[in-house]
């Protein structure tokens, strides 16, 4: 994330300096958008490795154990499921642009850019499973709050 986000800060101020000076890089605005993208999917994968997604866990809290348990499972398989439909789905969509190429870099083909959609569905499903364990945990042990004791 870090050699990423350089990259973007140090893409994008070249791009204002050339465009400033006269000299605009044709490549700028193409590789910005990519780099945002690829940002933005990979920081969600490591937002859930470090379980910094935003949440309501006080309304699972409030539940009784049991439910609270269910309610965790049910989160977590429903959560896995939709990233590896989405890891599928972006494999299936870089297979249809492995043919195309970006308009001011026609050397990199727009599937390379792409795979960032199936890759981080799968760091997203590795992470929710190695996190799986604390958050059951969680559940079993957590108190139940009562609704005045949220507000």
């Amino acid at each position: 994330m870090v050699v990423l986000m350089i990259a973007l800060a140090v893409e994008v101020t070249a791009g204002v300096v050339f465009r400033y000076s006269g000299h605009s890089l044709v490549w700028y605005d193409e590789v910005a958008t990519i780099l945002l993208a690829w940002v933005t999917f990979y920081g969600a994968a490591l937002a859930v490795l470090k379980n910094a997604h935003m949440s309501v866990p006080e309304i699972v809290r409030m539940l009784p154990r049991r439910l609270r348990v269910a309610a965790t499972i049910l989160a977590q398989a429903c959560t896995i499921a939709f990233y590896l439909l989405l890891a599928w789905s972006g494999y299936l969509v870089m297979e249809v642009l492995a043919t195309d190429y970006l308009v001011s870099l026609p050397q990199v083909s727009v599937a390379v850019t792409q795979s960032v959609i199936p890759i981080s569905a799968v760091l997203i499903v590795i992470a929710q499973v190695l996190m799986f364990p604390s958050a059951l945990e969680e559940a079993l042990r957590g108190d139940i709050v009562k609704a005045e004791e949220v507000v």
